[in-house]
């Protein structure tokens, strides 16, 4: 009897084990589910539906909102305008960062220098959106902002422009906004992931005759690469899924000039209250970034 006890009593304590590190994940996936994976499935439920805020009725279109989205051309100019943002964002965050980040970690500058810029760097990517977005407004205002101010005093005011109302330039001048926040933030991430190579490896290339270039290209590059390819999936997560700043700055425009998925997805369901049209924007934002971060996730598990 004695025996049987301890028996059921191990077999519990084997079971209690295995089920316990799922006790653990139980809380973390109830509120992916609650406030990720819930509100996505039930936005996709929306696409499905002409309705709006101010009508009980919901009318089922089936696939008829994005069929309109197909021959929407502000829909497609909103593509192309986060297909810029992403490249230029990774252009600027990945390899300027890098750059500026193997500049920062090296013997050129004292240990105060390195401190002093990279908190200069670093501090734009702390500070509130709208702040920014406020800020560079009256940056770039005509005339008497303090980019054509600069101009006047140099000299080079034939070079001065209506940057945010013009529709050549106005999506150019938020892409630069943002880069400035962000570019520090993602050199910090990789002074952490250089400062993580062994000094060994840069002084037997040294030794090897290689040059800080060389050394840069051959050894930093190679040691950083995890942490290029996050780097860049994040920025590119977040170059579609952009909203905040140009709304801020410009809200799509002039004539949806820096016209965004995220502002055209808000104005079509809270601005002219076609909620069902502003869901399946919002559901093709979700797919992008699921696709993105699949590529991401198969292309770590080939390397």
């Amino acid at each position: 009897m004695k025996g049987y006890i301890l028996s059921n009593l191990e077999g519990l304590k084997t079971r209690w084990l295995k089920t316990t590190p799922y006790l653990f994940v139980l809380p973390v996936l109830i509120l992916l589910v609650a406030f990720v994976y819930g509100p996505a499935i039930e936005n996709i439920r929306y696409s499905l539906f002409s309705w709006s805020s101010l009508n009980p009725d919901w009318k089922f279109v089936g696939l008829d909102n994005y069929i309109h989205l197909w021959s929407d051309p502000v829909f497609w100019k909103a593509i192309v305008n986060n297909t810029i943002y992403a490249v230029v964002s990774v252009a600027i965050q990945v390899f300027v960062s890098l750059a500026l980040a193997a500049i920062l970690c090296t013997s050129v500058f004292s240990r105060w220098g390195r401190s002093f810029f990279r908190m200069t760097f670093f501090l734009p990517s702390i500070l509130p959106i709208t702040i920014i977005g406020l800020v560079w407004q009256l940056i770039y205002q005509p005339t008497i902002g303090l980019i054509d101010q600069v101009l006047f005093a140099t000299g080079l005011e034939s070079l001065s422009h209506i940057w945010l109302g013009d529709e050549k330039t106005a999506l150019l001048s938020i892409v630069l906004v943002s880069q400035w926040q962000w570019t520090g933030y993602t050199m910090a991430l990789f002074i952490v992931a250089i400062q993580a190579i062994p000094n060994d490896l840069y002084e037997a290339m040294e030794i090897d005759g290689a040059n800080k270039l060389q050394q840069f290209w051959y050894l930093t590059v190679s040691g950083v690469r995890e942490t290029t390819l996050v780097i860049a999936s994040i920025t590119i997560f977040g170059a579609f899924k952009v909203f905040d700043i140009v709304w801020v700055m410009t809200v799509g425009g002039p004539n949806h000039s820096s016209e965004v998925l995220g502002t055209y997805m808000y104005k079509s369901a809270f601005r002219n209250d076609i909620v069902g049209y502003g869901s399946a924007i919002a559901t093709v934002i979700f797919f992008i970034t699921l696709i993105i971060g699949f590529i991401q996730i198969r292309y770590q598990r080939e390397r």
